[in-house]
Order: C-alpha cells, then structure tokens, then sequence
C-alpha cells in the first residue's frame, strides 16, 4: 500500500512541476526591472578582472618596459611580440640599456591569462579592467605599442 501512495505523490509532483515553474515565470514577470545607462554608468568590475593591456610608465614618462620579452616567453598562446632596442643617451625612452621598440599583443589569439603581467620584472604590462575591446576588422585588433601606452604624465595639460 505504501509503494502506491509514493507513487501517487510522485504523479502528483510531476503534473504540478509545470505549474510551478510558470507561476514562478510569473513572479519575474511583475518584478520591477533595473536598467543601467551603460554608456554613462560601467559597472564595477571584480577586483581579479583581466580584460585590455596597457604599457605603464614611470612618473617621469619613461617607459617602464625594458624590451626583456619575459612576458612574450610567458604568453601559452604566443600572442605578444617584442622587439628591443638599445638606449642612447641622446634618446632614452626607459631607464634600462634597452627598451621595447616594437611591442604587439595579438587580441585574437590572447587567453587574457594574465601570466604576461606576472612574469614582467619592471611592471610595465598590466591588464586592467577596460572590457570594450569589439572592433570591425582583424588588423585593429593586433594592438601596436602606441596603442597600449598610456599617456605621458609629462606631455598632459592640466586645465
């Protein structure tokens, strides 16, 4: 008699299951919704996002990157590019003997791993939070040096 009646509750649960799914459909419905302005207003990413490179500085507008290419050795999908060049006295660009001439991140091929800024000695390569990375042709997604350099402190006006 037992196994009747588990299996009369077990029916039962079954035919009720759609309704109950609905109903909940239901309550979703009515809720009021929230809409950000994404344009204006970015939400807060977490503090372990890795979204876009950038190419630090020092305060005096020296590049921080020294050419090394520990960070293109360190990339699992070969996406970074390196090519350094020696310093002159009359044209320092970072405070080493070299500094990187040719820099380039394949954004098609990066894994956003992070293992490029943790393998850099000087802290020149960081991944930071910026996450709008869509582009409509191939070639701009192979990021030159000028693209992720960040703005000399120096150079900038204050208003």
């Amino acid at each position: 008699m037992s196994e009747f009646w588990s299996d009369v509750r077990q029916i039962a649960s079954e035919v009720l299951a759609p309704f109950q799914g609905m109903a909940r459909v239901g309550v979703k419905i009515i809720e009021p919704t929230t809409v950000l302005s994404y344009p204006e207003f970015r939400r807060p990413m977490g503090r372990r996002a890795r979204w876009r490179h950038v190419l630090n500085r020092y305060d005096n507008g020296m590049e921080k990157c020294i050419g090394c290419s520990l960070c293109a050795g360190a990339c699992p999908a070969n996406a970074i590019l390196v090519v350094a060049g020696e310093n002159t006295d009359q044209d320092r660009k970072s405070p080493g003997e070299r500094f990187a001439e040719r820099y380039e991140i394949n954004m098609l091929r990066c894994i956003y791993c992070g293992f490029c800024q943790e393998s850099c000695p000087t802290g020149a390569i960081e991944l930071k939070d910026i996450f709008e990375l869509a582009e409509d042709s191939r070639k701009k997604l192979i990021y030159t040096k000028e693209m992720l350099l960040v703005p000399d402190p120096q150079l900038e006006r204050i208003d």
